[in-house]
C-alpha cells in the first residue's frame, strides 16, 4: 500500500497571523490590550474658555485633584479597588482601579483663578476661562482726512 503525503507549502504570512494571535491572547490575558486612556476626556473651545468633561465612574470628587500649569489641565486622581468578601471570584475584570493622571495641553493660557468644576453622575465638568492677555482683539481703525 502506498502513503501519499501532501505538504502543505510554507506560507509566513500565515505564521505571522498565528503568531500575532498568539501575542494578542497572551497580552490581551494580562490587560495590556492598548485599553484607551483614563479617563475618557471631550474638550470643545470658544473665544472666551475651554470646556473639558471627564467620564469618571466609581470615583468620589474628593478623590479628584485638578491643576492648570502654564498650557496644561492634569486630572489626578485614585479609583478604590472593591473587593469581594462573600468568597466569590472574578470571572472577568474589565475596570482598573489605582491612582490615574490624564493630562490636556490647552490651545491657550488660562486664567487659573477663575478655573471651575463641576461633578455629577459620573461626569466631571471643568470650565477654564481664557486669559484675558489671550483673547482676540478687535482693533480699531483711526481714519485721517488727506
Amino acid at each position: 500500500m502506498l502513503l501519499q503525503v501532501q505538504e502543505r507549502a510554507w506560507n509566513p504570512w500565515h505564521e505571522l497571523e498565528r503568531m500575532e494571535a498568539e501575542i494578542s491572547r497572551i497580552f490581551g490575558d494580562m490587560g495590556l490590550s492598548g485599553a484607551p486612556a483614563f479617563p475618557a476626556l471631550n474638550a470643545w473651545t470658544g473665544e472666551e474658555d475651554v470646556v473639558v468633561t471627564a467620564e469618571l465612574p466609581g470615583i468620589e470628587p474628593k478623590d479628584i485633584e485638578i491643576s492648570v500649569i502654564d498650557k496644561t489641565l492634569a486630572i489626578k486622581g485614585e479609583r478604590t479597588e472593591v473587593k469581594e468578601t462573600d468568597g466569590r471570584t472574578y470571572h472577568r475584570r474589565e475596570r482598573s482601579f489605582g491612582r490615574f493622571v490624564r493630562k490636556l495641553d490647552l490651545p491657550y493660557r488660562i486664567e487659573t483663578g477663575s478655573v471651575s468644576a463641576k461633578f455629577a453622575n459620573g461626569v466631571l465638568k471643568v470650565t477654564l476661562p481664557r486669559a484675558e492677555e489671550d483673547r482676540p482683539r478687535k482693533i480699531a481703525i483711526e481714519a485721517t482726512a488727506n
